[in-house]
C-alpha cells in the first residue's frame, strides 16, 4: 500500500489543529466555556490522529528521516525550528491531556495556570509540523 500521501495530510492536520487551537483560545476570552471545551476537544483529536498517521508514516518508511539538503543559514534555521518542533512535541500529549481533565473537572483555576504556557507550546508545536512539511517536501534543494 502506498502511504506517501501521508506527509501532506498530516500537515493539513496540524494546520487544523492550529486553526482549532487559536479558536477554542477565543472562545475561552470570549467566556463561552462550552464551545471552548468542543474546539479544544476536537483540536486533540486532530492532534492524536495526527500522531497516529505520523508513526504510521515512519513505520512504513522503515523509520528513515528525509534529509533536508539546504546549507548555511537555512539549514541551521530548519535545524532549530526541527529540534525546538521535537522536543516540544513530545509534551503535548501530556499537557493536552492534563488541560483535558483539568477543564472536565471544572478544576478552572488550575486549568487556565497550566494553558497559559501549554497552549502556546501546542500551538508552537502544531505549527511548526506545517513549516517543516513545507521545508521538507517544497522548499527542499535538490542535492547536487
Amino acid at each position: 500500500m502506498d502511504l506517501s500521501f501521508l506527509p501532506a495530510l498530516n500537515a493539513s492536520l496540524n494546520g487544523v489543529a492550529t486553526a482549532l487551537l487559536i479558536v477554542g483560545r477565543a472562545l475561552a476570552r470570549r467566556g463561552r466555556i462550552d464551545a471552548h471545551r468542543r474546539v479544544m476537544i476536537g483540536a486533540f483529536a486532530v492532534s492524536s490522529l495526527f500522531l497516529i498517521l505520523y508513526v504510521t508514516h515512519k513505520a512504513w518508511r522503515g523509520f528513515e528521516h528525509t534529509p533536508y539538503h539546504g546549507t548555511g543559514a537555512a539549514r541551521t534555521a530548519y535545524l532549530a525550528i526541527l529540534a525546538t518542533h521535537v522536543t516540544l512535541a513530545m509534551t503535548v500529549p501530556f499537557l493536552a491531556i492534563a488541560l483535558i481533565r483539568l477543564g472536565l473537572a471544572d478544576r478552572r483555576q488550575a486549568h487556565r495556570r497550566l494553558a497559559r504556557w501549554a497552549w502556546p507550546v501546542w500551538l508552537y508545536v502544531s505549527m511548526t509540523g506545517v513549516v517543516i512539511y513545507i521545508l521538507l517536501y517544497h522548499a527542499n534543494p535538490v542535492p547536487t
